[in-house]
């Protein structure tokens, strides 16, 4: 596959460097110090922010190095690639769902959020605000949007898969965030930030796999349930943080007065790989185009607000689970805030301060735990 992309290196790299020296020339004339300073300033979101969340991930970058080193061994496998990093490494449950069973599943696994919130879900379930099924025409994947002054809308591709469970459970999370803020904001304050859109759809993820585990049938799909919680965090917190390295690192070299070649590019892309994954990897040279081919490059420091959700997320959900006083009221506090507040200011309702490492130093530590009891189950 990367062949392809190696084919047309030279240009990929022209236009990568071209989408930097852009975002780097706006914040030069718009006096910021950096490029990432004036893409951050957009939801007023400080530098120290990202800064701090690529040094936590560092600090606990051991525990995903031995996730590395675990999944080699359950492989069983001379060498471990990247390629191999999406290999089930727990048989698959056959177990399949009816659209009526997803439903039901998913009230249960949030009925720990309250009555008000799973009386909105039914309401989502029964009322027509989701188109389930696959049909002509229609766009792939899972989606959740709508208009001010209606119920949201979702659609699904439903498939009976645990996977698309939990697709439910994602995208009615965005949609009732949605509603309660278009319930108690007006319309120019309605809206929410990008930086806090996926806390909501996250923490129903991470509410319902702690209850699937709770009630998994047998030690397979208990193990199953925990290889998915720790592949999520795998592709969401580590790697979303590694791109944003990657890019940090990019416009650092065009604000240096450098350029973006081919070679520069897949050098710091490849490090950044064996960086990541460990000594139990073996880095293939075609790895290191890899830049060529992640689309949110364009939409620059983007996806580490994916990384940040995904903590926050983990943060709030845990607090639900541990029933802290208060927190489903601050909880519904910051569902309805809209922007009415900074994105920062939203998140602190909830008791989480995203300028301050502790809720991702406390989502990997969730992290570490996972991995543990995974190797517990496997080998005893």
């Amino acid at each position: 596959m990367y062949a392809q992309y190696e084919k047309n290196r030279n240009t990929l790299a022209a236009t990568m460097n071209a989408h930097v020296q852009q975002d780097v020339f706006y914040a030069n004339m718009r006096k910021y110090h950096t490029s990432m300073e004036y893409a951050l300033d957009n939801y007023r979101i400080p530098v120290t922010v990202y800064e701090k969340l690529i040094e936590a991930v560092h600090e606990h970058m051991d525990t995903m190095h031995h996730y590395v080193g675990l999944r080699k061994k359950l492989l069983d496998a001379k060498e471990l690639h990247m390629y191999d990093m999406y290999v089930p490494v727990v048989k698959k449950t056959e177990k399949t769902y009816t659209f009526e069973e997803a439903k039901a599943t998913v009230k249960e696994g949030l009925a720990v959020l309250g009555e008000e919130y799973t009386g909105i879900l039914e309401e989502g379930f029964t009322n027509g605000w989701i188109d389930v099924y696959e049909s002509k025409g229609k766009r792939s994947g899972a989606y959740s949007w709508g208009a001010y002054g209606t119920h949201p809308y979702v659609l699904l591709n439903y498939n009976g898969t645990l996977n698309h469970v939990f697709t439910l459970a994602h995208e009615m999370g965005h949609a009732i965030h949605s509603y309660y803020s278009d319930k108690t904001q007006e319309y120019p304050y309605a809206g929410y930030g990008i930086f806090v859109a996926e806390v909501a759809s996250t923490c129903n993820e991470a509410l319902l796999i702690h209850y699937l585990m709770e009630h998994a049938q047998d030690k397979q799909e208990k193990m199953y349930l925990v290889n998915y919680f720790l592949d999520q965090f795998k592709s969401t917190l580590y790697r979303q943080t590694m791109f944003a390295e990657f890019e940090k690192k990019t416009h650092e070299i065009i604000e240096a007065g450098e350029t973006l070649t081919a070679d520069t590019l897949c050098s710091v892309y490849k490090e950044l790989v064996a960086f990541y994954h460990g000594d139990e990897i073996v880095v293939d040279d075609e790895i290191a185009m890899e830049w060529a081919r992640i689309p949110h490059f364009y939409n620059s420091f983007y996806v580490y607000q994916y990384a940040t959700g995904f903590s926050a997320a983990i943060a709030i959900s845990q607090k639900i689970l541990n029933k802290e006083p208060g927190i489903l009221d601050k909880y519904k506090q910051f569902l309805s805030g809209g922007s009415s507040k900074d994105c920062l200011d939203l998140l602190r309702i909830c008791d989480v301060d995203m300028e301050s490492p502790k809720p991702v130093e406390d989502a990997l530590e969730v992290f570490a735990k996972s991995v543990a009891q995974l190797e517990e189950m496997i080998y005893n």
